[in-house]
């Protein structure tokens, strides 16, 4: 019976070394992220020209050719031709012989600019602080290892997914219904945007840091929120910095849109400039708004390099 069973089964072959087993599996695992890499590229082709194509992007518009006749024209080609006519409209005339009276000219409303693009910064400013408070209070029961259980869990996500997904130029709108036109309803829209975003993003910072500071408290008799303010708050500290500079700068382009629909800020004059047609008054509020707007990178992150040390390490 031995020889019977033995002669049935098929020879072993010699045993692998640990190395051959390492380079096999190796081997195996390349080729399966290769194939896994390929697969993801094709899909990604794929969904890119099929949203291309949805888009428009293909399309081809009847347009006036060069020699007055109409014609096919890719539409982006077209469009290109549309933009050096819209620049070449808000540069405004401006002659070596009379210059500053030509920027007096283009700069006519610069005494009213000036005064609505501190309105915006001003809206910008409150919202961040409240952006900065809500998110940074929500952002530790909304991050999954430090909530204290699973329901404030998730009615802190659900609500900073509300918070974020409603655009502020919607929030601006319920609010202008709610409290009427004006800066206050500015602030309420971009401060309540700004709290989910910056939620958001804080709570991933703090799903990132070492639990075995929060550990040491907890074992020494430490409440949540002791563990919450001696062991996490001081290992993110630098993310919130710089993330709440951050949303400060998106908070003061965003002040200049939701005036769009009267809450506030230079983007009325930008809505109304546009609806003229007066090129040159766009040209002139942009050129502010993009100078306010490095001037407030450049000190933000001079001071946030202050605040984490970083001057003092270069």
């Amino acid at each position: 019976m031995a020889s019977i069973s033995d002669a049935g089964l098929a020879p072993a072959g010699p045993a692998l070394t640990p190395i051959e087993t390492f380079e096999r599996d190796y081997q195996a695992a390349r080729t399966s992220a290769r194939r896994i890499w390929l697969i993801g590229t094709i899909v990604f082709i794929a969904v890119f020209l099929f949203t291309t194509w949805f888009s428009g992007f293909y399309e081809m518009r009847m347009t006036t050719l060069d020699d007055g006749t109409r014609g096919l024209r890719w539409v982006i080609a077209a469009g290109f031709e549309k933009l050096d006519d819209f620049i070449v409209k808000m540069l405004p005339t401006l002659r070596w012989e009379t210059f500053w009276a030509d920027m007096g000219e283009w700069f006519w409303g610069l005494e009213k600019w000036l005064w609505l693009l501190v309105e915006s910064i001003l809206i910008a400013y409150m919202a961040t602080i409240f952006g900065i408070f809500f998110g940074f209070c929500l952002s530790f029961p909304a991050s999954r290892n430090l909530a204290p259980n699973s329901f404030v869990f998730h009615i802190c996500r659900r609500f900073l997914e509300v918070a974020r997904t409603v655009p502020d130029l919607v929030w601006a709108l319920i609010f202008i219904f709610m409290f009427g036109p004006g800066p206050m309803a500015g602030v309420l829209a971009v401060g309540l945007h700004a709290a989910g975003a910056l939620g958001k993003l804080y709570s991933e910072a703090n799903e990132n840091i070492s639990m075995r500071p929060l550990e040491g408290v907890k074992a020494a008799g430490g409440s949540w929120f002791d563990q919450i303010r001696y062991g996490a708050v001081p290992q993110v500290i630098p993310n919130i910095i710089s993330y709440s500079f951050l949303r400060f700068e998106i908070n003061v382009r965003s002040s200049s849109i939701i005036g769009f629909v009267g809450a506030g800020g230079i983007g009325k004059e930008f809505y109304t400039a546009l609806q003229l047609q007066e090129y040159t008054d766009l040209s002139a509020i942009f050129l502010m708004f993009f100078v306010t707007i490095s001037i407030i990178d450049w000190g933000s992150e001079r001071l946030r390099h202050r605040i984490i040390g970083l001057e003092e390490r270069t």
